[in-house]
């Protein structure tokens, strides 16, 4: 057997980009300001990433299942994004509040010795000194995101593992290559990419 044609490659392959980019945003429009709040909020702290650290341990397929009985999700590309946004979220959360707990405390009275407020204190010194740290977990994330992807063609969701579950049902080698090689080197191009982001964005 030949494999999938290149047009059905690209297809799938675009579709698994985007539950990828669409999990990575959510995940890391949530985790930005929580790990902001948790760094601020010790009491807290031990809780939210607690259920953050049980998300991501449950193993990808049964997550599917669990929330495929929850209102507004179901079969298809809201539960794939729903649980892909669960993993990617520790990730950046964790990587968040390092980057913001390694902020040197002379930076920050320094910066409030001039007058700044707290608010700008975040803005102007904590965050831009921490985006290294924070990119480093959405490398991590957006790397991880993409193999759990496959996954979620099980639920219907689409994606490059249409042909990972194809090939493996018709015991067809090429067809599991059409899907495995694209996300491999979809990971490969994202970890390049992104960790070429972070080393521009690192302090000198």
């Amino acid at each position: 057997m030949s494999g999938p044609p290149p047009a059905e490659i690209l297809s799938l392959a675009l579709e698994h980009v985007e539950l990828v980019a669409i999990a990575v945003a959510i995940a890391a429009a949530v985790a930005l300001p929580l790990g902001v709040f948790l760094t601020r909020r010790e009491r807290a702290r031990r809780w939210i990433l607690g259920f953050a650290n049980i998300a991501q341990t449950i193993p990808s397929l049964a997550l599917f299942g669990f929330l495929l009985p929850l209102p507004l999700l179901g079969i298809g590309k809201r539960t794939a994004i729903a649980a892909l946004c669960l993993y990617a979220l520790l990730p950046i959360l964790r990587n968040t509040m390092v980057g913001l707990a390694g902020v040197d405390a002379a930076v920050r009275e320094s910066a409030v010795a001039m007058g700044m407020t707290a608010r700008q204190v975040l803005w102007q010194v904590e965050l831009p000194l921490a985006v290294p740290s924070i990119l480093a977990g959405v490398r991590l994330a957006t790397v991880a995101t993409i193999g759990t992807a496959t996954i979620a063609a099980a639920i219907g969701a689409g994606g490059l593992g249409e042909f990972i579950f194809r090939g493996i049902a018709m015991v067809d080698t090429p067809t599991i290559l059409a899907g495995a090689v694209p996300a491999a080197a979809m990971a490969l191009v994202a970890d390049e990419v992104l960790e070429w982001i972070e080393r521009r964005l690192s302090p000198a």
